[in-house]
């Protein structure tokens, strides 16, 4: 694998000189993303930091699987793909060592959050070599949906499914033990180009990292807590909640630490205008159970509609349950046998209880759950120790 890779951090950075020079003497064909802004896009090429991976033959090993948690764990390699106003699409991209970008001060993504990411996991197969990837290609769908609302160019669906890969097979020393964790991967989009006014930017680069992560919430696979929030939203009708924007979510952390130093794991937030329907967490899904019946909150634009989200309705309807899509009320979810949320992060976290008001309403949980049974399931699937008769797997060899 290793003499496969292309291009040393060095190496990289020549080409990419190359290419601004190309540009600068005016090559480069095609009206571009954005044939009216100026030509300077070219001086926010990131630039790669030359980082040291002597240790490279070690380190993976040297990670406590049995102890890992969700956070950044720096991994080998990283994949780079541009889009410039003289390109007008995204071409070929390159794998390059994991280390810093430099961007220009008034990149669109720095001055105007013109910015989009997405959550995978690579899971290793079961009995075999190679790796396993769930539903990539609704990731880079989604991907392409947010950035027609964030007027950003999108690299196809091959070429983003190709790039995660490429991420995956150049990180395996880090992709953990079967039952360990998995391998996260964060799909990056970004305005990287340079722009003063309010407008989309020149240029767009489409990244991918990687990192080893364990359970999401520090509970593990416990049940969970929320609180209910009606003063603060993630999102209104009209607004950028229904897509993967990175302006969603530093708007919540306020809520969502002073929610976790009440004792609470995470925040249920509640629509804009009413204040009475249920709209998701702060980075997952919410679902309620009364009897065979499940619903969730329909996703009108102020909803993200999450893959494992979509997946669980699926699976669900599948074994026979009713799964209803709709508004869902605080008194729908008080009067619930159990509530769960799902999301690529977290995938399916039992909710044991939930305050509402100060007043904390407790639900079912444990093994003879439905949201028991749905983790199980998807589980399966995702780590190859059930059959995938749905398609939803991709192999990477």
């Amino acid at each position: 694998m290793r003499s496969a890779l292309p291009l040393s951090a060095r190496s990289f950075n020549r080409l990419l000189s190359s290419a601004v020079n190309v540009v600068q003497a005016g090559g480069g064909g095609g009206s571009g993303c954005s044939s009216l802004l100026p030509r300077r896009w070219a001086s926010s090429l990131p630039q790669l930091d030359s980082v040291d991976r002597s240790d490279e033959e070690s380190g993976g090993e040297m990670i406590d699987w049995d102890n890992l948690g969700f956070g950044l764990i720096p991994t080998d390699y990283m994949y780079v793909m541009r889009c410039s106003v003289e390109d007008g699409a995204f071409t070929r991209g390159e794998l390059s060592r994991y280390g810093n970008i430099e961007l220009s001060p008034s990149s669109g993504v720095l001055n105007y959050g013109q910015g989009l990411f997405e959550g995978m996991k690579a899971y290793r197969r079961v009995g075999r070599a190679g790796y396993t990837l769930f539903r990539p290609e609704e990731n880079a769908r989604r991907m392409q949906h947010g950035a027609d609302r964030m007027c950003m160019p999108a690299p196809s669906v091959d070429q983003f499914v190709d790039a995660v890969k490429h991420t995956v097979l150049a990180n395996a020393r880090w992709v953990p033990p079967q039952g360990k964790g998995a391998l996260y991967i964060r799909p990056l989009l970004i305005g990287s180009g340079p722009i003063l006014g309010l407008a989309p930017a020149p240029e767009y680069t489409f990244l991918v990292y990687a990192a080893p992560v364990g359970n999401y919430f520090k509970e593990g696979l416990a049940p969970i807590n929320l609180v209910v929030e009606d003063g603060v939203h993630r999102a209104m009708p009209g607004g950028t909640g229904g897509v993967k924007t990175i302006t969603n979510y530093a708007p919540v952390i306020k809520a969502q630490m002073d929610a976790k130093s009440k004792g609470f794991t995470d925040v249920l937030y509640l629509d804009a205008i009413h204040k009475r329907y249920l709209e998701e967490v702060s980075s997952c899904n919410v679902f309620i159970v009364k009897g065979r019946v499940i619903a969730t909150p329909a996703t009108r634009g102020t909803i993200l509609p999450g893959i494992t989200r979509k997946s669980i309705i699926e699976l669900a309807t599948d074994r026979g349950y009713k799964v209803e899509e709709r508004p869902v009320t605080v008194d729908d979810l008080i009067d619930a046998d159990e509530v769960f949320c799902t999301g690529t992060a977290v995938v399916v976290a039992p909710v044991a209880t939930v305050t509402v008001e100060g007043q904390r309403y407790s639900f079912r949980t444990g093994p003879d759950t439905v949201s028991q049974e749905l983790y199980t399931t998807l589980t399966s699937i995702q780590m190859g120790l059930a059959e995938d008769s749905k398609g939803w797997t991709v192999a990477v060899d």
